[in-house]
């Protein structure tokens, strides 16, 4: 399996577009906002990709962020949501948008998503909360770096920030020297807009 294509974008027409590497085209499988999120034709790109295998068809979805791949393996662990759901829910929120109202409970919100009920949301709330915070993982190191630059922000927000960026696969190497800039430039004490715009900065490499 592929962990991520970089090659030409020759093609975009919803819901797949087409990058050709090494003299092969792959087709993958995408949602509106990472074809928006895409380059012009003619543009180098990297994109990350889940091979999908179902008894009767094989293809590669693609995604802009390595974070939204994550999610979407999170979210098609729960019971009921396939790859369409998972996708419209990626469309409908940003990572931080989602991961905070599953961490919140707030399965209304998420309900509002075309196609998930309110039975849907609840199930996702359930199943996902607990993967998405490990309390075990709170980074001492990060909050006394936080701490001693005289940042506002409290070490649980700090801690839930960390939990949720280590349940998106990057490790502290990644994301520490990240973090505390962000929460040297920040001044809301709020773990959405702390993950928000540290992921700002994580999904451009």
């Amino acid at each position: 399996m592929f962990d991520y294509i970089k090659g030409i974008l020759v093609n975009k027409n919803f819901p797949y577009c087409t990058i050709e590497n090494n003299g092969i085209g792959y087709l993958l499988y995408v949602n509106n906002r990472t074809l928006a999120e895409l380059s012009e034709i003619g543009c180098e790109i990297k994109i990350y990709t889940k091979l999908i295998h179902k008894e009767d068809n094989m293809f590669y979805c693609g995604f802009k962020k390595r974070e939204d791949r994550v999610i979407f393996d999170i979210l098609t662990s729960v019971s009921g949501i396939g790859v369409k759901a998972a996708f419209t829910l990626l469309d409908e929120f940003e990572t931080s948008e989602l991961v905070s109202a599953v961490i919140n409970e707030d399965y209304k919100l998420i309900s509002k998503t075309k196609g998930i009920g309110l039975k849907t949301a609840q199930k996702i709330v359930l199943e996902l909360r607990d993967k998405l915070i490990k309390t075990d993982i709170t980074n001492e190191i990060i909050v006394s770096k936080a701490q001693s630059s005289q940042s506002e922000i409290s070490k649980s927000t700090i801690a839930q920030a960390t939990a949720v960026l280590e349940s998106l696969g990057y490790n502290k190497n990644e994301y520490e020297d990240v973090l505390v800039e962000t929460l040297n430039k920040i001044k809301k004490d709020d773990p959405e807009e702390l993950l928000k715009e540290v992921l700002k900065v994580l999904s451009v490499f």
